[in-house]
């Protein structure tokens, strides 16, 4: 039985320091362009409006305006949020007036509207960490899906050779260019608390020309299991209607190191 705590501060550093520095996540994930391809094509097919958790700095929902859709984006994070705002100064009016973001807990935040398309993407679901959590964020996506609307959610699968690693030992990656800190030495370690099911991963910089600024950045992220998922789903009022492997319809199977789950309100 899960007992409700104070706030855990650890989970809260954690949900919130990846997205700190908008700049780096920018140039981190500036070749992950399927997700997008896929969002976009979803959003126009159903023509809109659109309501994304995890907005972040615009990613996704940039492109889907670009396309003629209406945005609505749920996001904690304030600079993710004061970034975006800054991206769309440099796009048309049209595409502005596309775009609205609203700062807050995607298990609280009602917008006091509905919408055909519902979306949590890119791994924004690992930052429920607890079975209430989950519980309260399916329910505002309930208040907010139209009649017939479709919730799509992407997240990664559980690695057992990453929940496996030695938390003291350090997995290196070659040097980068940081986009503010020049060329840094870059190393990451992984800590998996398996009575949470819960992966800590402790992201670490070193400047090269400015050892003494190094700095770490935690993350946590909750390991959902795809039967796990379903069930959460299932108990929540909600209808699998396709489980996808990749961003490309393909299938899930052993192979697949996401999972994209389609899901109606169950009548």
């Amino acid at each position: 039985m899960t007992q409700r705590r104070g706030p855990d501060r650890e989970l809260i550093a954690c949900s919130l320091a990846h997205y700190e520095d908008p700049a780096y996540y920018t140039h981190s994930y500036a070749n992950r362009i399927d997700d997008a391809h896929m969002y976009v094509a979803l959003a126009v097919k159903c023509g809109g409006p659109v309501l994304e958790y995890g907005i972040g700095n615009g990613r996704i929902a940039l492109p889907m305006a670009r396309h003629g859709v209406s945005v609505t984006g749920v996001d904690h994070s304030a600079p993710m949020l004061k970034d975006l705002a800054r991206r769309l100064k440099a796009e048309p009016k049209e595409v502005r007036a596309r775009v609205r973001a609203v700062r807050g807990d995607m298990r609280k935040v009602d917008l006091k509207k509905r919408f055909p398309l519902v979306l949590a993407t890119f791994n924004t679901a690992l930052h429920l960490y607890e079975r209430p959590d989950v519980e309260a964020f399916l329910a505002r996506v309930k208040r907010h899906l139209s009649p017939r609307g479709e919730l799509v959610v992407d997240m990664s699968v559980p690695v057992p050779a990453d929940l496996a690693r030695d938390p003291s030992k350090a997995f290196r990656t070659p040097r980068f260019r940081h986009p503010a800190m020049g060329v840094v030495r870059y190393e990451e370690h992984f800590d998996y608390d398996r009575a949470r099911q819960i992966l800590f991963i402790s992201m670490g910089f070193e400047p090269l020309d400015n050892p003494a600024g190094a700095f770490m950045t935690p993350l946590a992220h909750r390991q959902f299991y795809p039967r796990e998922w379903e069930a959460l789903l299932h108990y929540n009022g909600f209808e699998v209607t396709n489980l996808f492997g990749d961003f490309h319809s393909g299938p899930f199977d052993r192979a697949s190191d996401v999972m994209v789950w389609h899901a109606k309100v169950r009548r």
